[in-house]
């Protein structure tokens, strides 16, 4: 069992994991550690790179997705996701991320968003997707890989305008 956290069953989202304990803005509530290392994207993968993906051992993929998450990403020493508190978190209160935190691009869940925040967007999508000011929002909170994107795709969509 990861001390302050533990699985518990939702009505609505299946498992899902819960704070035991309050966390305040900044706290660790799980730290992730890699698993095993893929070769492509899987459901239950995190994306760890531009092109890299692997599996977290523990709890980490049962924190459901929110439009409106408790807990953002940190990158630890070992390239793992940390889960961070970034609003406090009291007692038996859910904890999330935003799956684009961590996700480029998102493949595995084409259906509908049923996080029942107001904020949601309907879908989950990924960092690529997301509105500067929601990207904006969460700095400090996302995987770095995902603004290296961003920054490489603009560097590439301004020189793909001006060659031709």
């Amino acid at each position: 069992m990861t001390p302050g956290i533990e699985l518990r069953t939702t009505a609505a989202k299946g498992d899902g994991v819960f704070a035991t304990r309050p966390f305040t803005p900044g706290d660790t509530v799980l730290a992730g550690q890699i698993e095993k290392r893929l070769l492509k994207n899987h459901s239950h993968a995190s994306q760890i790179g531009e092109h890299e993906f692997a599996f977290h051992a523990g709890l980490i993929s049962k924190f459901n997705h929110s439009c409106n998450p408790n807990c953002g990403i940190r990158l630890n020493a070992d390239g793992g996701h940390d889960f961070v508190a970034m609003h406090p978190i009291e007692v038996n209160e859910e904890a999330t991320f935003d799956y684009a935190m961590r996700n480029y691009t998102i493949d595995h869940f084409p259906g509908n968003c049923t996080c029942g925040e107001a904020a949601c967007r309907g879908s989950i999508t990924g960092w690529q997707d997301l509105p500067q000011a929601r990207k904006d929002q969460y700095a400090g909170f996302v995987a770095p890989y995902l603004v290296e994107m961003d920054a490489k795709a603009g560097l590439q969509n301004v020189a793909s305008k001006f060659s031709h």
